[in-house]
């Protein structure tokens, strides 16, 4: 034996207590779902299940609370990822700045992070219970609602409502890579263009934006990921209703999984869930292609 084969034995023995845990607890039950979607399984003891090719996925294109489900899961990704970058852009540019207690602040914004979904979800349900919520306690109180909302519960404030949680929930991480970012951005460059009388727009479209646009990109990306994944936090907050108005497509495949035992029609929704997101992957590499790949980080 070669002294290369040698050496490419050690690395891949090296490598197999890594490799080993993601194959089992990653890669073969991603497997076995999507070989889930093909079939008719169901709940049950010792039931056979057969293949039935595509029927699952034909079902999924005209089942109406399916589909409505997935819009509710775009409108939700999009929301959250939306408004949160927004917010995490204009709070990772306050941090960036020199003030009195930034590292203070820097060390807040970490806080909610760290804090778990399902704990998040019953934070906010006390925020916005009905009847001694702090939220209906504050607008009363400044006459801005004459009585009490039901926030989660009314089809038109629960997706919003649920919308708020979740950029709450995504805003630290999001505002720590911007952060990052920004404080990788040449120094050199800003105070040229400040010379040059440059506005401080000017100096962020100049300069700042394309050295961080790659990472806003990723960001983004990651976040839609997740938002459109998430099933914690929305499932405590609401459980998908009031009428399916805030049941993302995680939700919907939970209770076809465990509350109809409609195991590979389950499977199928989670892979055209894979399906979204790999596309939401793909739209993000092409803007970043198109976008020339400039930029110092």
């Amino acid at each position: 034996m070669s002294s290369r084969q040698v050496r490419v034995g050690l690395e891949w023995a090296l490598l197999l207590p890594t490799l080993l845990p993601v194959a089992v607890f990653s890669v073969l039950p991603i497997g076995y779902g999507i070989f889930l979607a093909f079939t008719n399984a169901r709940a049950g003891n010792n039931l056979q299940f057969e293949f039935t090719g595509v029927e699952n996925f034909a079902r999924l294109v005209s089942d109406t609370p399916f589909l409505e489900s997935l819009q509710v899961g775009l409108i939700w990704a999009l929301g959250v990822t939306g408004i949160g970058l927004i917010l995490s852009m204009g709070f990772a540019l306050l941090l960036n700045g020199d003030f009195p207690g930034r590292t203070l602040f820097r060390s807040l914004a970490i806080v909610p992070w760290a804090v778990p979904p399902v704990v998040i979800a019953l934070m906010w349900l006390l925020v916005y219970e009905p009847n001694s919520g702090l939220l209906n306690a504050v607008l009363t109180s400044t006459g801005a609602i004459e009585k009490n909302v039901s926030w989660l519960i009314q089809p038109g404030f629960a997706l919003p409502a649920a919308i708020v949680v979740g950029v709450w929930a995504l805003l630290p991480q999001t505002t720590l890579v911007i952060l990052a970012a920004l404080q990788s951005v040449p120094k050199e460059l800003e105070e040229a263009a400040s010379i040059d009388r440059a506005s401080v727009f000017g100096i962020f479209r100049i300069v700042t934006w394309p050295s961080i646009r790659r990472i806003v990109y990723a960001i983004a990306t990651l976040d839609f990921i997740s938002a459109f994944n998430n099933f914690s936090l929305v499932f405590v907050l609401t459980d998908g209703a009031p009428g399916g108005s805030v049941r993302l497509p995680a939700i919907f495949a939970y209770q076809q999984a465990f509350q109809y035992g409609d195991y590979g029609y389950s499977a199928a929704v989670g892979v055209a869930m894979i399906l979204v997101m790999s596309l939401a992957i793909v739209l993000a590499f092409r803007v970043v292609v198109q976008s020339g790949g400039k930029g110092h980080v």
